[in-house]
């Protein structure tokens, strides 16, 4: 399956990633992928731009170097409310938001209970479209509960190549269980890269491999189709 999209990447704006904004889409341009989303961290992960990064992508182009270009927010959860570090001004004017917990934002435990109620309240969230690397061992959760909410909203569950790779090592059999459960209730999945250089853009070969192996149907993989994923978007309410 050729795959054409990655939702998930940074630029050095995160500052602890490597690559312009320019480097990026090069890249992506480079490794045929026809759209792109630029994703640097809310606001209160160590490092990350101030929010007023995120209100001014309008001086962006909408394409580079022929890649379709998404602008957003890895926004983080900061709570187990759902509550995330983007006003939610902001979150509508995101093409794309991903929610996500980070161990700088959030003290890593060992309580499912209370990791899976922060992922199921920020999934109320309208304006949120990914749950990022959800597999991650330092913050476990009850994953069917997880996958169950995606379905009722319509939200993307992410399958994190870097947390095969290179983050959150031993996230694999978490990622596992989790596209087994997608897998089992027809929730639709995305493939991201997650990354922090440019050369690993578009790449998911660990998540591939692991995909395989599991039989996952490619209809449930959204990577595969542009308009499959802006269509997504736009019931979301995304106007492209």
């Amino acid at each position: 399956m050729k795959c054409l999209l990655d939702m998930h990447t940074h630029t050095i704006t995160s500052g602890h990633a490597y690559s312009t904004l320019l480097e990026n889409a090069k890249c992506a341009s480079e490794k045929g992928l026809q759209l792109l989303g630029t994703t640097d961290h809310g606001s209160s992960m160590p490092g990350a731009p101030h929010e007023w990064y995120f209100g001014n992508f309008k001086v962006l182009p909408k394409e580079l170097f022929g890649v379709t270009m998404l602008y957003g927010c890895e926004a983080n959860i900061i709570d187990y409310e759902g509550n995330l570090d983007l006003p939610i001004s902001l979150q509508e004017q995101m093409d794309i938001l991903i929610a996500s917990i980070h161990e700088p934002v959030m003290e890593a435990n060992e309580n499912a209970d209370l990791n899976t109620s922060a992922f199921l309240k920020v999934m109320d969230n309208p304006n949120v479209h990914i749950i990022g690397h959800s597999g991650n061992p330092k913050f476990p959760i009850h994953a069917e509960e997880l996958v169950k909410k995606a379905k009722e909203k319509n939200i993307l569950i992410e399958i994190n190549n870097s947390s095969f790779v290179s983050s959150r090592i031993g996230s694999e059999k978490n990622c596992t269980k989790i596209a087994r459960l997608c897998k089992e209730h027809g929730v639709k999945i995305i493939l991201n890269s997650d990354s922090h250089f440019c050369l690993n853009i578009g790449n998911f070969d660990a998540a591939l491999s692991m995909l395989k192996q599991i039989d996952m149907p490619e209809e449930l993989i959204i990577n595969r189709s542009k308009e499959e994923f802006l269509d997504f978007l736009r019931v979301k309410g995304k106007n492209f």
